[in-house]
């Protein structure tokens, strides 16, 4: 546990293609169900304090409590994920803590010197999520994100269907 932020509640994957990722947890794996994202509309989205156009398509499964993100950027514009996958990446890019406290934690991590390397919002104000950029290792770039509204009702919803999957139906497209 971080004596930081809490438990990790989820690994998050960057990768160039989610659709041959999702089958390879699924059949390789046995994870699922997946629920998938083909385009995220997010409220704002900004790279290092400047608004940026970025597009994503989004996988989210479940391991027992643990969640797993797949995430693919769709265009070029600047977000952590890309300098992730510009630097030779693929695969684990980020931790992630989720709380129902979103703005003290910020404040916390930001008094502690992390620096924001993007961030942005799903959903309204209980939707916010932001990436501290750690630089050194892949793999450990620590994501905070809300949980306090829809977006964790929709987690806790993706781990219960996880809990009980049986095979059947493992790539379910979310509008």
């Amino acid at each position: 546990m971080s004596r930081i932020f809490g438990s990790v509640t989820q690994n998050g994957y960057v990768v160039r293609d989610i659709r041959a990722t999702m089958d390879h947890w699924v059949n390789v794996l046995g994870v699922g169900p997946w629920f998938y994202v083909p385009k995220v509309n997010t409220d704002y989205f900004r790279y290092r304090g400047i608004d940026s156009p970025m597009e994503m398509s989004v996988a989210l499964a479940n391991s027992g409590d643990l969640q797993i993100e797949l995430i693919q950027q769709l265009n070029d514009a600047p977000s952590i994920y890309k300098d992730f996958l510009d630097a030779g990446h693929e695969g684990l890019q980020h931790v992630a803590y989720w709380t129902q406290e979103f703005q003290p934690l910020y404040d916390k991590a930001l008094a502690l010197g992390y620096t924001v390397g993007h961030e942005g919002q799903i959903g309204g104000d209980q939707g916010r999520f932001c990436y501290f950029d750690t630089g050194r290792y892949p793999g450990t770039c620590v994501e905070i994100s809300d949980i306090s509204g829809a977006k964790g009702k929709f987690f806790e919803h993706i781990r219960r269907v996880a809990r009980e999957w049986d095979g059947t139906d493992p790539i379910r497209t979310v509008a």
